[in-house]
């Protein structure tokens, strides 16, 4: 087989870069030319029925409702982290897909891309990286952004992703509900005065791994989309994990503390070993400290971030929010982006979901 594959990846290498269906996809079903998330054009087939996806491409292709035709995974895919949630329903859909990206970053096994036969290939790496790929492969990827939350890069890879694999209706209707969620939340925010917003501050940070109560959120995506005062905000030039120090921490003194619940027992061992520094806060002293999930696990989630804004709004202006029942409001949302139920309850239940923290327990 390992023979007959590399004779193959020699005689594809000979055809022009405009070709881009994989070999086994080019058989029958007729093709078109699409236009991916780097500008370039890619021939697809009309007919995608057999999917790869390398970098965040499957966390996109569960959002547009593809799993089912993913014939391969790559090892992130494979992490059983409550925090992935594109990840959680299908460990039993994916569980004897061969893996196809295994190594560091960026790096892919042609041999078994070939062998999983695909239809097409979607990846989110960056330039240099998707044209190392498709010399290993001897054709051409359809490439897209991994995607900035909220940011026009996350709708582009929709899009691309969508196009690529006929489900371009659905990928409007994921873009759309985004902006559902994003224009109610500022609809419901924008005009509250700036003297009338507590301070909040966004902690045990996940980024590079998890930290404890000095690993912050510099201008939180999910604060901005509540015009909330978000105490790091100006620490990055984006949104961005920053670690600071305790004092640091003191001088904002923060009147709402959120914390992401998968680092949360780091905080609670800090707390244990310095009870007083935590003592000194506003929000510990008046019992406003709050956890929510970790919105990032293998790249970004975007249903996550979305729930999490309605609970954020909750918490920072009540009045506003009181209209919603957050709990069918977040099942909402899940089911929309996971295509199943339970989600919340399944966060909960493991102890990592929405609620109040106390610390010292």
């Amino acid at each position: 087989m390992k023979k007959l594959l590399s004779l193959v990846l020699a005689a594809v290498m000979v055809l022009p870069a405009v070709y881009a269906v994989p070999a086994a996809a080019a058989a029958e079903g007729g093709t078109r030319v699409i236009t991916d998330g780097l500008g370039r054009e890619v021939e697809v087939p009309e007919t995608v029925e057999r999917i790869v996806t390398l970098g965040n491409a499957s966390r996109m292709a569960t959002y547009l409702g593809l799993a089912d035709k993913m014939v391969s995974v790559a090892n992130g895919d494979l992490n059983t982290s409550l925090f992935m949630a594109y990840g959680v329903y299908n460990q039993e859909l994916w569980a004897d897909l061969p893996v196809v990206a295994s190594g560091g970053y960026g790096e892919v096994n042609p041999e078994a891309i070939l062998e999983a036969e695909p239809d097409v290939i979607l990846c989110t790496y960056e330039e240099d990286i998707v044209a190392n790929i498709e010399d290993q492969l001897g054709c051409m990827v359809v490439a897209a952004p991994q995607g900035t939350l909220y940011g026009e890069d996350y709708e582009l890879a929709l899009r691309v992703f969508g196009d690529a694999c006929g489900v371009s209706e659905r990928a409007e209707a994921v873009i759309g509900m985004i902006h559902a969620c994003l224009d109610d939340l500022d609809a419901r925010t924008k005009d509250i005065p700036e003297e009338e917003k507590p301070l909040c501050l966004t902690a045990a940070a996940t980024f590079r791994g998890g930290h404890g109560i000095t690993g912050v959120y510099s201008n939180s995506a999910i604060l901005a989309s509540i015009h909330g005062r978000d105490a790091a905000e100006g620490l990055s030039e984006g949104p961005k994990g920053v670690e600071v120090d305790k004092e640091q921490i003191l001088a904002w003194n923060p009147d709402i503390l959120i914390l992401d619940a998968g680092n949360l027992e780091l905080v609670k061992t800090e707390y244990a070993e310095d009870p007083d520094f935590f003592a000194e806060i506003a929000a510990v002293q008046n019992g406003q400290v709050y956890q929510w999930p970790n919105s990032t696990a293998n790249y970004t989630n975007v249903e996550i971030p979305l729930v999490s804004g309605y609970y954020a709004g909750s918490l920072l202006y009540p009045e506003a929010f009181a209209d919603i029942d957050f709990e069918a409001k977040a099942a909402e949302i899940f089911e929309f982006f996971l295509g199943h139920e339970g989600y919340l309850e399944m966060l909960s239940e493991a102890g990592l979901g929405y609620s109040p923290v106390v610390l010292g327990e």
